[in-house]
């Protein structure tokens, strides 16, 4: 017997202005979030996107393809009610972020680190008020509690919507700086994951690629994209 699945079952999707902000309709009536809650958008754009992603759906429905639904959907029903707890969270990286430790050999690949993750730490410190330390390896280096309140304080500005799009850009490539940096707009999703990538890409070019590891990183970048498409949305 084969498995059900949900299937189309609307003729129009489209959005419109709802009480605290926008929402999308199938055949007139309000999409709601798989838990009952209904499902209000802040930004027009990103209704339209969502209304978009309903009405290419054809036969079964595939949630796969629908990103911007998904992650509306992570911001009311898990994100929002746990807010703080997702902020701590995503703060957390910065304790131990990717930036943070480096190579101790070969030299080439110092340089690529030094090269692609200085400017960002340089950046942090000014734009953000929080210089992280380095080291070389993996044992663990003290960060400055005053830096990490920082960035803890920026991520605790952000509305849910914003913090579901930071912890695909934070989580996926394990550095919260990188995450900012694209929430800033120093960084688009693509520069923040090949930066992520420097050992993972310079192991390539010694030894050969990896098919499984290729498919992977394919599927964060594009994750880290989706996540870039919200934030526009939520500031168009």
């Amino acid at each position: 017997m084969s498995e059900w699945a949900a299937r189309r079952f609307w003729t129009e999707a489209a959005s419109e202005p709802a009480e605290g902000g926008y929402r999308v309709t199938l055949d007139g009536k309000p999409v709601m979030t798989p838990g009952k809650k209904p499902m209000i958008l802040p930004t027009a754009a990103l209704a339209d996107a969502v209304a978009a992603e309903w009405d290419a759906q054809q036969g079964v429905i595939r949630p796969e393809t629908m990103p911007l639904t998904r992650a509306a959907n992570s911001a009311i029903e898990k994100v929002a009610p746990q807010f703080d707890a997702v902020a701590d969270m995503l703060a957390d990286y910065g304790g131990t972020d990717l930036l943070s430790y480096r190579a101790t050999e070969p030299e080439a690949l110092i340089a690529r680190q030094e090269e692609g993750w200085d400017p960002l730490l340089d950046w942090a410190a000014d734009r953000l008020g929080a210089r992280l330390a380095v080291t070389q390896g993996v044992m663990p280096v003290a960060q400055d509690t005053a830096a990490l309140a920082r960035l803890r304080a920026r991520i605790g500005g952000l509305d849910a919507f914003r913090l579901t799009a930071l912890h695909d850009l934070v989580t996926l490539p394990g550095s919260l700086i990188l995450g900012l940096a694209v929430l800033e707009g120093r960084l688009s999703a693509d520069d923040a994951h090949a930066l992520s990538r420097i050992d993972e890409t310079y192991q390539a070019e010694i030894w050969g690629q990896d098919d499984e590891a290729d498919s992977a990183a394919a599927n964060r970048l594009a994750a880290m994209r989706n996540a870039e498409k919200l934030l526009g949305l939520l500031s168009a």
